[in-house]
């Protein structure tokens, strides 16, 4: 799909500021030119005869450059970890690739176990209640140096803190001994009036399906809606709301559209603030998902769920917490669609810190876009869901503090070879702080009196600040165009520092502030 370029941002090079990100099939002209240059370029590709690839994504840069996303196959069955990105110049050459895997597989694909042991071991290795059967895809799982033939098990049901879980358990096809495990459930026209619960007034654009009756549902942003699940933990998709004035809300939780309004205008802002950087919707092709809000009871948790292509929220729980509907908290879970449509990044590891932390990373710049009153945006994570917080300026409480992740408690400053061993929303942490001194600096935020050396890993309190907006569409990139599923620091850092040259050239000031923002969290 070919972007307005008047959507470009001001600064990006005109050589790279991006035209086009889609899905793709082979019969794209620079999937085409990708698929058959393949076999000269085996050994770069870590390529064996027995592979064969999926075009998943195109992007195109203005100047011609292309950069072309594929799923591997190994005799057929889909590779866990093996995907890559192609790079190629103007005129259609080759010039690089994106991956993690290091070198071409070799292995025996007949597997030793059936799929109905590797579905009784799957539901064994579960914690929680399973609903219905589980599907197993026997595959080839090649990460974190790790390559075995395995049954990826789909396990749906719910979690024990009864967060509705969707669990991949990856099981040697062999041994049925756990390879890993990570959740497809990833968390945290008519001219409408929203009375929201923690943005204030804001302006809805709705839907009129007959003289008296408004729908909340955006027609000019991919028609996303929101629903009420009136309570309920079931998968149903709840009732879209609607409205007979066009007022929605009261600005507290007595009513129920009020949770809605935050709900739709997080979806709103998150959905402009990824325009802005030339994406259109979450999938990246004018789909926009939906929202469902009043999940369960008692609820503090929000979520994002690739299968129904939506975000649920709860209603939190008095007297500490409000409905989970607050801006940073909706561009949260929205990223995740937008993770899952370019790098995929997989969530365990290294690559699921990450995946969460680009969560954090673009939900704090739709809190910077979109905040009203007194609730104003900051690099603190959940700080609006707390009632104690709600239309405060400088709150100190927070789920998660990203210039100095360790507040929580449970989140390293600077990396560590172990990083991968932490749950994904503490190893997030690393990631987090590195935008925030990239975007910053080592300074002090408002509220906190930090000192500049507690703020760095390697002493370099000399940062030089490139600001929220440059910062951002870097790690944009680097997720779209370099990061693959298995993509760890060390690979983030290579990622990042290539979209950096991309924007801005080798040698340039933001160039340079990426390298130092990564040193001074210990990724060198």
């Amino acid at each position: 799909m070919k972007l307005n370029k008047a959507l470009i941002f001001l600064g990006i090079a005109a050589a790279f500021a991006p035209t086009m990100a889609s899905a793709a099939n082979s019969g794209h002209p620079s999937a085409a030119r990708a698929l058959s240059q393949m076999s000269a370029h085996a050994k770069e590709l870590a390529m064996s005869a027995r592979d064969s690839f999926v075009v998943k994504d195109v992007v195109v840069d203005a100047n011609g450059a292309s950069h072309v996303r594929m799923d591997r196959l190994y005799n057929s069955l889909p590779v866990i970890g093996g995907d890559m990105i192609m790079h190629m110049s103007p005129t259609g050459a080759f010039t690089d690739a994106s991956l993690t895997m290091t070198s071409a597989l070799t292995l025996d694909t007949k597997p030793a176990t059936t799929s109905g042991q590797a579905i009784r071991a799957a539901k064994a290795a579960f914690d929680g209640t399973v609903e219905g059967r589980p599907t197993s895809t026997l595959s080839v799982y090649s990460r974190d140096g790790v390559t075995a033939l395995a049954h990826d098990v789909l396990v749906v049901g719910t979690a024990p803190s009864g967060l509705p879980s969707e669990m991949h358990v990856i099981l040697d096809a062999k041994t049925l001994a756990v390879l890993d495990k990570f959740d497809d459930i990833q968390t945290t026209a008519a001219a409408g009036t929203g009375n929201s619960l923690t943005s204030g007034v804001v302006s809805l654009t709705t839907d009129r399906t007959a003289t008296t009756t408004y729908v909340l549902r955006d027609p000019t942003r991919g028609s996303h809606y929101v629903t009420d699940r009136n309570n309920t933990t079931s998968s149903a998709a709840g009732t879209t709301f609607t409205d007979s004035d066009n007022l929605w809300g009261n600005s507290s939780t007595s009513s129920r559209q009020t949770a809605a309004v935050d709900a739709m205008y997080g979806q709103n802002t998150t959905w402009d603030f990824y325009l802005s950087l030339g994406r259109s919707g979450i999938d990246g092709a004018g789909r926009a998902g939906y929202s469902r809000v009043h999940y369960s009871t008692n609820y503090v948790n929000a979520y994002w769920s690739d299968s129904c292509f939506c975000m649920t929220y709860g209603d939190g729980q008095s007297p500490t917490y409000l409905p989970l509907v607050a801006l940073d908290v909706a561009g949260h879970e929205m990223t995740h669609g937008v993770t899952a449509r370019t790098a995929g990044l997989i969530y365990s590891g290294q690559s699921g810190g990450l995946n969460e932390s680009m969560s954090d990373i673009m939900g704090t710049m739709v809190e910077y876009r979109g905040a009203r009153g007194n609730n104003l945006p900051n690099f603190l994570i959940g700080e609006r869901i707390y009632v104690a917080n709600n239309n405060v300026q400088t709150p100190t409480t927070a789920l998660r503090y990203m210039f100095q992740p360790s507040r929580d408690g449970s989140s390293p400053n600077c990396y560590t070879s172990t990083i991968g061993n932490l749950d994904v929303h503490f190893s997030s942490g690393v990631s987090n702080h590195f935008f925030y001194l990239l975007s910053q600096g080592a300074v002090s935020p408002p509220g906190f009196s930090i000192a500049a050396s507690s703020l760095v890993c390697n002493g370099n309190t000399a940062l030089t600040a490139i600001g929220r907006d440059a910062a951002a569409r870097i790690m944009y990139r680097a997720l779209s165009v370099y990061w693959t599923t298995s993509t760890n620091y060390t690979q983030a850092r290579a990622g990042t520092l290539n979209a950096a040259r991309d924007l801005y050239g080798t040698g340039s000031t933001q160039y340079n502030a990426v390298a130092a923002a990564w040193s001074a969290v210990s990724v060198n």
